[in-house]
Parts: C-alpha cells; structure tokens; sequence
C-alpha cells in the first residue's frame, strides 16, 4: 500500500507538472512557482512515507534499497526543478536567477513542503497500511541523535559533498548522473541517516521533522536550515 501510495503521487505529480507547462507557459512566472512546488511535493511527500517503512526488515537493506531506487525516479522525473533551497542559492549567487525569482522558487518549495506534511498526515489518518498505525501519534520524531555541534558538522558536511559531487557530473550523461547521484544520497543516508536524517534539504527537514522545529526551533533551524547553506556557500567560494 505504502508502494502504491508513493507512485500514484509521482504520476499525479507528473501530471499536474504536464498540464501547468502545457496551460501557463505566457505566464513564465506562475508555471516555474507551481512546477518547483509540485516537484518539491512529490520528493517531501515521498520522503515522509520512506521514513515510516525505515524499519521493515530486513534493516537497513529494505530502506536503503528505497531511498535509491525513489532517488533514480526523481531524477528522471522532476528535470529541471532543484527542490532544495540551497540548490537555488546557486544560480541567486552566480546571477543566473534574479532575487525575486530565487525567492520565488524557494518560496514554492516551503509551501509544497507544508502542504506534503499536511497530506501526509491526511493519508495517515486513514489507516491504509500498516506502518500508518500511529504516525499521527508522534510529535517530534528526535532525528538528532547526537549532539547539536556534531550534527552541525555532519549536515554541512554531507552538504558540501552532496553539492560540490552535482557540480562535478553536470558533464555526465543524465541517464548515468541520476543514478551517481542517487547511489551518493544512498550512502549519506547510510553514513549518518542514524545520527541526523541526513537530509541536508531545509524544505525537506521542515516538512519531515515540523513538530521539532515548534519545539526546538533555534536548534533545528541551525543544524537543518543554517549548515546546509553555509556548505553551499562554501562550495560557491570554493569554486
């Protein structure tokens, strides 16, 4: 159920994305807005569902095989859309995007994360599967297991690798490119999934993990908003 739940959210996604660049393409604006926030959806809803079957057995094989194969087909199927609020600081600093577009982008991909959280909690309310039984019981799920400095540490860390290995294969055939990619947020996610999430995505972290930032918010948003961009702009500086 799990399974099918996220793939009809990746056709209805892909759908929605067809049928905006299709009906608003003169309104350039708007279509690029509900094209990130589509994308962006399907990855944090997506994401929300992964981390509920994180402990079907066998551990941690079942889940990591998930996150890579789900990785792949949002490579294939979200192109052109970044779905990461660092990922648009790029083109913000190097002037490929202005302001207002960069802020518009990551302004969708806020949004799309609160209403993939809000979704979610819809879908488990309903009690379709298993692992749905009592997720809405959970208030902050705690993905920090270690303390605040090593968890700043570890999110900029996995956000400089994970950015400054995009740059190095945008010259690799995409079919081979989304599957580096995936087979890197795969062994992230194995390194220090057990630590912090290893998430090193603040649209992603907020939809996955809301509850923690109204509990701890500066702690939160230091370690999941504050470190991921400082290591993108440190990939910036660095380049």
């Amino acid at each position: 159920a799990s399974l099918l739940l996220m793939a009809s959210i990746m056709v209805t996604v892909g759908l929605c994305r067809r049928l905006t660049r299709r009906r608003l393409r003169s309104h350039q604006r708007l279509c690029i807005f509900l094209l990130e926030m589509f994308s962006t959806f399907q990855i944090c809803a997506c994401t929300n569902e992964l981390c509920l079957l994180s402990n079907v057995e066998p551990k941690p094989h079942t889940a990591l095989t998930l996150t890579y194969g789900f990785t792949v087909l949002h490579g294939l199927t979200l192109t052109g859309s970044t779905c990461n609020p660092c990922g648009t600081l790029q083109p913000m600093w190097g002037g490929g995007i202005s302001v207002k577009m960069g802020g518009l982008k990551i302004g969708a991909q806020f949004m799309a994360a609160v209403l993939a959280r809000m979704f979610m909690h819809f879908i488990w309310s309903l009690e379709m599967a298993e692992p749905h039984f009592g997720a809405l019981s959970q208030s902050c799920g705690n993905p920090m297991q270690t303390t605040e400095l090593q968890a700043f540490c570890i999110e900029l860390l996995f956000s400089v690798v994970f950015q400054l290995t995009v740059l190095r294969v945008e010259s690799v055939n995409p079919k081979y490119k989304v599957h580096l990619i995936a087979l890197l947020i795969t062994m992230l996610v194995y390194a220090g999934g057990n630590l912090t999430g290893a998430i090193f995505n603040p649209a992603l972290a907020f939809s996955l993990h809301a509850n923690c930032f109204y509990d701890k918010f500066l702690s939160y948003s230091l370690v999941y908003w504050i470190a991921p961009s400082l290591g993108k702009f440190l990939i910036l500086y660095v380049s």
